[in-house]
């Protein structure tokens, strides 16, 4: 076989898909933002700098040493800030309870209100998330009109034009911009972080978040960002919780896809194994499942046998690089219409001969059977099942889930894997399992989540405009922005070591105290998320308290309370009243030790 072509941003090993994502910490003398400026010099500057040392200070010490009153330089902890979560103490934190770890995990954190409508679903917390789960999986039938009436608002062009239209007025018409090329992927961006806000299908957004990364694409791509919105609305939201072979089929027609991954160029006389490599690796099998560079065997009768272990009917469980050049071949000739943008096949460009994939000889003269053969081996294989599962219980609890609750969702997988909801059936088996319940702290929020986790929680009003996006994305997850095609890591690791979590910090400065920083604020009306403290609560320990349980939805563990009652007194007593003055100016500072505590981090 000719030597194959690789996409040159597409291929990255098994072995790097958990290395953490490059952020370039800014210079002194740098500016972050166009317009107003922020760099470290404003970020020092009063009395956010202080919170923010507070932070770091107070969370870098033993948990059960209580901190001074005063409150520490920040410039010290801003040059050598600590891993945040690590420092909070060994061990795993206490089980919340079973409302926090529901709509943590199955949704972006509560909105105030949220954990009491959550416990009005039934007469035991159990009873509770089985109600919530159902509700959750149908999203159809949760009356979500308060946030369809904020997505009208901003009256997107492009969100409910078919592919055909999308292709004409984003590709085919005469003198096509680049703010028109790209106006498909930016409001498909905008609505989605407005739905993880407002929605209140919050699983159908996490599963959305989910599926997008296991079917990655770059976004931003010149191919992929005029029909985007086909690709997230057509292609993900409408399957994910419908049939994995139909969705896994659309994937590969789609014409985002066939660009990303080089398919559009895959030919007989000039294979491209890009498509053909990650839908083993990434898409079905996983890396878990590959066998390695071992070649065929041939048997007494000339022909060639598959190597490695077979199940009792005699089919490969585990893949070699050689069933990726079969199915390379496979998959020549699917190609995007250049007039219209749909799917179509281009028999002059499939290699037309006999294949062996995965033990299974392919037929000549298939023509474009021979693709649809191979995502039907591969989506009723076990080894897909195991890997796609395993994936789904490490974004819903943890990122080693046991492997009870992995074969159990498996098992569904593939008894259900020509059901219409088989994909509803294997979620709802997940979030019912006892590791569900039982499971915390063994994942922290990714930056998306963080940062859609506190603007609920804050109940904000926010504007994903420009300026929001690009900032909010420097923690090192802006949306649909992953250039390699294993999706952004879903490993704990990944995003609590100390640059994602200076970063953490600095937006969640930049969102409460904006003012700082020029003006440039997250709010429509305003300059930075406003709060109102109770009049009647003026204690620094009822304050700490009153607001704990406002945004997380239970009080902060003891060595994480004490150093903000120290910061919120300021050298008082806490137990004592403090002036309105102080609680003013202290109260957004104090709200962002909460935001970046480790409580708020878990999921």
């Amino acid at each position: 076989m000719k030597e194959v072509q690789y996409h040159p941003t597409a291929r990255l090993s098994s072995s790097e898909t958990s290395i953490a994502p490059t952020i370039v910490p800014q210079s002194t003398e740098e500016a972050i933002v166009s317009g107003p400026q922020l760099n470290r010099r404003h970020l020092l500057q009063g009395s956010s700098a202080v919170a923010a040392g507070t932070l770091l200070s107070v969370l870098a010490a033993p948990p059960t040493t209580a901190q001074s009153a005063s409150p520490p330089q920040a410039v010290p902890a801003m040059r050598d800030p600590q891993n945040v979560l690590a420092a909070a103490g060994a061990g795993l934190p206490d089980l919340p309870a079973l409302g926090i770890i529901a709509l943590n995990r199955m949704g972006f954190g509560p909105r105030p209100g949220d954990l009491d409508a959550f416990n009005a679903l039934g007469n035991s917390p159990t009873a509770a998330l089985e109600a919530y789960i159902e509700q959750q999986l149908n999203p159809a039938a949760i009356d979500d009109s308060a946030c369809d009436a904020i997505l009208a608002s901003y009256q997107f062009q492009t969100l409910n034009k078919s592919l055909n239209q999308l292709w004409a007025d984003h590709i085919k018409a005469p003198q096509v911009t680049y703010e028109t090329r790209t106006q498909p992927i930016r409001e498909t961006e905008k609505a989605t972080f407005l739905k993880a806000v407002y929605s209140k299908r919050q699983l159908q957004e996490v599963l959305a978040d989910f599926w997008f990364n296991h079917f990655n694409i770059q976004g931003w791509d010149s191919w992929a960002a005029p029909v985007f919105v086909h690709y997230d609305r057509d292609v993900i939201r409408s399957n994910m919780l419908g049939n994995f072979r139909q969705m896994l089929g659309m994937v590969a027609q789609s014409p985002a896809m066939l660009y990303y991954l080089d398919n559009q160029s895959n030919s007989g006389g000039n294979p491209n194994e890009n498509y053909a490599r990650e839908l083993f690796e990434l898409h079905t099998l996983g890396a878990e499942n590959y066998l390695g560079v071992v070649p065929l065997i041939v048997n007494s009768n000339g022909g060639f046998e598959h190597p490695g272990p077979k199940d009792a009917n005699g089919r490969p469980l585990l893949y070699v690089d050689d069933d990726v050049y079969g199915a390379t071949t496979c998959f020549t000739g699917w190609r995007v219409n250049g007039d219209t943008g749909s799917f179509t096949f281009d028999s002059a460009a499939h290699f037309p001969y006999q294949k062996l994939v995965l033990g299974q000889a392919i037929p000549a003269a298939q023509g474009i059977k021979d693709g649809n053969d191979v995502l039907d081996l591969l989506a009723h294989h076990p080894g897909a099942a195991r890997f796609i599962c395993r994936k789904l219980c490490r974004r819903l609890i943890s990122d080693n889930p046991p492997e009870r609750v992995v074969q159990a969702a498996a098992d569904v997988f593939l008894a259900n894997v020509n059901a219409p909801d088989q994909l509803k059936q294997v979620t709802r088996t997940i979030l019912l399992s006892e590791e569900f319940r039982t499971t915390w702290g063994e994942k922290i929020k990714r930056p998306f989540e963080y940062v859609v986790s506190l603007l609920r929680a804050a109940q904000a009003d926010f504007a994903p405009d420009d300026g929001f996006l690009w900032f909010t994305g420097i923690i090192g997850q802006r949306l649909f922005s992953w250039q390699p095609p294993n999706g952004y890591p879903d490993f704990k690791t990944t995003w609590s070591s100390t640059m994602p979590m200076l970063q953490r910090w600095r937006v969640c400065n930049w969102l409460l105290n904006s003012w700082t920083y020029g003006g440039n604020g997250p709010n429509k009306d305003d300059l930075r998320i406003r709060f109102t403290n109770p009049p009647s609560v003026k204690k620094p320990t009822a304050i700490v308290d009153t607001w704990s349980l406002t945004l997380l939805g239970r009080l902060l563990p003891d060595n994480e309370r004490q150093p903000v009652i120290d910061f919120m007194a300021g050298g008082r007593n806490p137990n004592f009243d403090l002036p309105d003055d102080q609680i003013a100016e202290r109260l957004p500072f104090m709200i962002g030790l909460i935001f970046m505590s480790p409580s708020f981090q878990w999921r």
